[in-house]
């Protein structure tokens, strides 16, 4: 009987250490998530305070459509204190300067009058307007503290239309 209820004994043991160390590795795992937002954030912020970084369109949402998956394609937004470049793709309606065939989707080129930055509590928010020949572009861009972002784009000579993408460092070329 005293051979049986130690052997209980230690298996009550072992299987107790076993779960502490599955708690420890939980924690490790929590513990390194943690440490990734916080760099992540850190990352986002210093990107928006050099006010120079680009927004990778991963999703558009025309106005009155369905989204439009942009993952693979080469679209992009770069904002500089001086200089915003978009090359996105346009779904919806255009009012005037996009005959058939003419359509550039929402491709432009020129100086933010003004590039504002607002920090919220839970993100910043930036606007901004580019006049180029053709157009005047009211941009603002939405960004959570880990990068994620969304963008609504509205012109003089179409429907809005709006992108979630993420933030990233501009790319040297």
């Amino acid at each position: 009987m005293k051979s049986k209820l130690s052997i209980l004994v230690l298996l009550i043991l072992i299987s107790s250490s076993s779960f502490s160390q599955e708690k420890s590795k939980r924690e490790l795992r929590k513990e390194q998530k943690e440490k990734e937002k916080v760099e992540k954030e850190k990352q986002t912020e210093a990107l928006i305070e050099a006010k120079s970084f680009m927004f990778i369109a991963k999703r558009a949402f025309p106005t009155g459509a369905r989204s439009i998956d942009l993952t693979g394609n080469n679209y992009f937004v770069k904002f500089e204190s001086n200089l915003i470049e978009s090359v996105l793709p346009f779904f919806g309606r255009a009012f005037a300067g996009a005959g058939f065939g003419n359509d550039n989707g929402m491709r432009f080129k020129g100086e933010p009058k003004p590039f504002k930055i607002n920090k919220g509590k839970k993100n910043y928010e930036i606007e901004a307007v580019v006049e180029d020949n053709n157009d005047t572009y009211n941009l603002t861009l939405t960004v959570s503290f880990q990068g994620s972002a969304s963008l609504i784009i509205t012109s003089n000579n179409r429907s809005s239309i709006s992108y979630q993408g993420q933030l990233e460092p501009i790319k040297m070329e």
